[in-house]
């Protein structure tokens, strides 16, 4: 088992390679082959495979995509992280085509750790406020 500041590193390490830069090799580094993902709105993601295909299509959705990390809390076997990411809307995404709107959204994901790698984690978004600003459904007045 790592140290608490042992898996913060290795939870920024999985924003910058996987997210920024798009380098899904070091998956099987930062994740247990059995990582299930649990998101708010959406069916869980099982596996690294999933997790690979999920991370792709997010980023040809969001070619420029950028992951900054603004906390990090740790305890025991367990990390958070609040983050906010920003990117073009250049390929679909959920459905929707392309809008070529800048969007800023954030979120908090929770990750467990076993074996010094993810073994699982939650995620939540601000999936609504994603969608408002790419216009899909209209912010309150």
């Amino acid at each position: 088992m790592g140290t608490v500041d042992e898996n913060k590193a290795l939870i920024q390490r999985g924003f910058e390679e996987e997210w920024n830069k798009g380098n899904l090799e070091v998956i099987p580094e930062l994740f247990n082959p059995d990582i299930i993902c649990h998101m708010v709105h959406s069916p869980d993601i099982q596996g690294q495979d999933n997790w690979k295909a999920f991370i792709s299509a997010f980023r040809n959705a969001f070619p420029d995509i950028h992951f900054t990390v603004e906390d990090l809390f740790g305890e025991g076997d367990k990390v958070a992280a609040r983050w906010h990411f920003t990117g073009t809307h250049k390929g679909e995404l959920m459905g929707v085509p392309p809008t070529g709107v800048h969007v800023t959204v954030t979120g908090v994901n929770i990750y467990h750790f076993r074996e010094g790698k993810i073994s699982e984690f939650w995620a939540t978004l601000d999936d609504l406020g994603m969608l408002q600003q790419l216009g899909v459904i209209p912010k309150p007045e």
